[in-house]
């Protein structure tokens, strides 16, 4: 039984344990991250970064199958789904391979195996081979584990039919009916891609809206996307279970009210949410508190109730996204280290990356009226906008909520392309507390889609020139 002791030790090597353990080592603290499975957690390996190759090749498929319009014959199209599945698991492997190059380049070391608290800055790791390893801390913990999918009752994983977001971007083969159990981010930009390669698609969402917490303006293209391309979206339905059928495929029971029918596939994907990943670590046992829904508490330097013992990324509460987890694993490094350091952030943006993408920041219309403030609203289609008409991706538009009164930017929705790039430069503007005149004043190159930003904000102000002001 090996010992070590370090000044702080990670459990998870997603995107906020790795960049914390990092940064920490900066910070000349000698560190230890302890990963489960493989570094990068769920976003490099089954998450972010796979389903969007994914997506760009279904981007890609898409596009070619209408270029002939823009002169470009590209005859007939095929899709090899294990050279794109190769290519993809390629992307990952270099990824995961650089944080490990990263790890060794800043002094981190990283011990395979399952950690578990044996007390406030004790752990007990558990390695592959079964061998057991004890650390110590004499500085801090940071639990950094991450979250896992939920299953519904009734269509439990089995990896092949009845699949989560981890097997469904490594599927061999283009199912012929995909049926999604979930209208959120994950089930509607995989379902997406399979639908882009040829899969009758079917969503089936529980409540009245798909992408919750997004403009309804925005979520309302993504439909008829997907409708357009044949397929069905079941809103305020329950999905109760499925039975197998002769040849081979299943049969799902939906519920809309009173009424029941039944839905024939070949692949459901389960994508209702995550859960936060924090029990069976020993938590507990040292006295850290965690929340009815599995969230470990802290406060703004990311530190728990315990001393010495930190949490970051979707362990410690919504949203579930990589760069969250990522800034709070530099701001827990820093507060480790003695650092002024805190989670004063003015806003996390969200993107979605369907067909096609929405980029959001801060406050959307709705939540600005229910917050009783008084806005003024900017807006610009794509559709007027040069670049876009060149891309042939004219569809969407850039929206500005901002203050009435002060002008200041309240919050930004972005659809159409390049949404999830475009956003930053919103995100800027609300960290700066900058005005939509501000974003208006700024020379934007021509020809981009950044003008549709620089548009928007005039057009609070009622004065875009290049779209008829809105009576």
């Amino acid at each position: 039984m090996a010992e070590s002791k370090f000044d702080a030790i990670v459990l998870g090597g997603g995107p906020g344990g790795y960049v914390c353990a990092i940064r920490l080592a900066q910070l000349g603290q000698k560190v230890a991250c302890v990963e489960l499975e493989q570094v990068g957690g769920i976003c490099l390996n089954w998450g972010c970064i796979p389903s969007k190759a994914l997506i760009t090749n279904a981007h890609h498929y898409t596009k070619a199958q209408h270029l002939a319009a823009q002169g470009i014959a590209v005859g007939t199209l095929s899709l090899d789904v294990g050279a794109m599945q190769g290519w993809k698991d390629g992307i990952v492997n270099k990824l995961t391979n650089g944080i490990r190059g990263l790890f060794k380049a800043n002094g981190v070391t990283l011990i395979e195996g399952r950690g578990k608290l044996t007390g406030p800055r004790q752990l007990e790791v558990t390695r592959r081979d079964g061998s057991l390893t004890q650390l110590e801390a004499g500085r801090a913990v940071v639990i950094a584990t991450g979250s896992s999918t939920i299953e519904v009752p009734g269509f439990e994983f089995d990896g092949n039919q009845i699949i989560g977001a981890r097997e469904a971007v490594s599927l061999k083969a283009i199912p012929k009916r995909m049926l999604v159990v979930g209208g959120g981010v994950i089930g509607l930009e995989l379902g997406m891609v399979y639908q882009a390669f040829g899969a009758e698609l079917t969503v089936v969402e529980l409540t009245q809206t798909l992408l919750p917490g997004i403009e309804n303006e925005a979520v309302k293209l993504v439909e008829k996307r997907i409708t357009s391309r044949g397929g069905k979206i079941h809103k305020g339905t329950r999905a109760e279970g499925y039975t197998r059928n002769a040849d081979g495929s299943v049969s799902v029971k939906i519920v809309c009210g009173t009424e029941s029918s039944f839905i024939n596939c070949d692949v459901v994907l389960v994508a209702v949410g995550m859960r936060p990943q924090s029990r069976g670590l020993g938590l507990e046992s040292v006295g850290v508190e965690i929340d009815q829904r599995g969230f470990v508490k802290t406060d703004e330097q990311c530190a728990t109730n315990v001393p010495g013992i930190y949490a970051i990324g979707d362990v410690s509460g919504s949203p579930m996204l990589a760069h969250k987890a990522s800034k709070e694993g530099e701001v827990c490094a820093e507060a480790i280290a003695g650092k002024a350091a805190a989670k004063d952030w003015v806003a996390i943006p969200g993107v979605v990356f369907t067909d096609p993408e929405i980029g959001a920041a801060g406050l959307t219309e709705e939540k600005a009226k229910e917050k009783g403030l008084d806005i003024e609203i900017g807006r610009f289609p794509f559709a007027a906008l040069g670049r876009a008409m060149a891309l042939g991706e004219t569809e969407g538009f850039v929206k500005i909520v901002a203050d009435k009164k002060t002008s200041r930017v309240l919050g930004v929705t972005i659809v159409g392309p390049n949404a999830s790039d475009l956003i930053s430069e919103a995100m800027l503007a609300l960290e700066m507390g900058a005005t939509a005149e501000d974003l208006a004043l700024t020379m934007h190159p021509h020809p981009t889609l950044g003008e549709a930003m620089m548009e928007a904000g005039a057009a609070t102000m009622g004065h875009a020139v290049h779209v008829a002001k809105r009576r």
